[in-house]
């Protein structure tokens, strides 16, 4: 139908939870057969963390980026091509952090057995910097940053009214102490590094090395960047410092979000991931409360029976086909 975009969403480290996705990865063919495809491409590394996922247990690692990371592009990567072969071509794709990896794998920069040497390389890269995290605060730019103090810093603007703080743990604690006290709401981002923070400096430069021999191609989806907040040129696609230094700098989601709602017609945004996250911000946006834009999840959120997953997948997808009219 003429006017309609839809996009997907693909959220970054924090929406992970114990048990994402392993109903859909049971019962959903393509979306096993796209998770099975990039355990594969990780060797020995993947059978290991495809045991952890499907656990019944929570391994004590499962937070890290180590394991959260690849898990969350596994799933945003799974989820798109799922989505894809029912029929359904995005018009657009927009990552949070390792999300914008996701994307651009669904969008062809690089395969998935390249997704495996890349993803390796950023979990090692992250292994090397200094114990950190991040927070997300209830609060504009502007309030926030007179209270920062060493290394911390904005790590993502998620919101007009949302930012995540990053940096070393105890500078980062100290910000928090700070901050509730002049009574901002602070709520710990289930992460144990500071991504988004200049502390990730050098892990970026040595992330950047896991690129040599990876073919980077033309985005064919058009890929709104948050690292930017503007759709991934082609000279941006193939270079490789344009994704590894994402690691370092800030992630400008509700930027991105403003580009790509700006695009004429009406939006169905489908958030492929862990359901929530993504969908909690967006449906701040104007368009979305104006009732131009509608944001649908593809997997249930945290706390729920992975046995909705297929259902909430279907049920979603059959919405959005009435939506289409197709």
């Amino acid at each position: 139908m003429s006017g309609q975009n839809v996009s997907l969403i693909f959220p970054g480290q924090g929406a992970q939870h114990h048990g994402m996705g392993v109903g859909l990865y049971r019962d959903e063919p393509v979306f096993r057969a796209a998770m099975d495809s990039f355990f594969a491409a990780l060797d020995t590394d993947g059978d290991q963390l495809r045991d952890e996922w499907l656990s019944a247990v929570p391994g004590p690692l499962f937070d890290d980026a180590s394991r959260a990371q690849p898990l969350l592009f596994g799933l945003g990567y799974s989820l798109g091509a799922a989505v894809i072969a029912r029929g359904v071509t995005p018009s657009s794709l927009i990552g949070h952090s390792v999300g914008e990896l996701a994307a651009a794998a669904v969008a062809k920069v690089f395969d998935v057995g390249d997704a495996g040497r890349i993803m390796a390389g950023r979990s090692r890269a992250m292994t090397k910097t200094v114990p950190g995290g991040m927070v997300a605060v209830a609060g504009a730019v502007g309030d926030v940053v007179p209270h920062l103090v060493g290394d911390v810093v904005v790590g993502a603007v998620n919101t007009p009214r949302q930012v995540v703080l990053t940096g070393p743990a105890e500078e980062l604690q100290a910000v928090v102490r700070a901050l509730t006290a002049h009574g901002f709401a602070c709520q710990p981002a289930r992460a144990r590094q500071a991504f988004h923070s200049p502390v990730c400096a050098g892990a970026a430069v040595e992330f950047e090395a896991a690129f040599d021999g990876v073919r980077l191609s033309t985005p064919e989806i058009t890929v709104v960047s948050t690292r930017t907040g503007l759709p991934v040129g082609p000279e941006q696609a193939r270079t490789p410092e344009f994704w590894a230094a994402q690691l370092a700098l800030p992630v400008q989601f509700w930027a991105a979000l403003d580009t790509l709602l700006a695009v004429d017609g009406t939006h169905v945004l489908l958030e492929a991931g862990p359901g929530g996250s993504c969908a909690a911000m967006t449906r701040r946006h104007p368009a979305v409360r104006e009732k131009r834009a509608k944001v649908l999840p593809l997997l249930p959120p945290a706390g729920q029976d992975p046995g909705l997953d297929v259902d909430v997948f279907d049920r979603t997808l059959t919405q959005l086909a009435t939506v289409l009219h197709v």
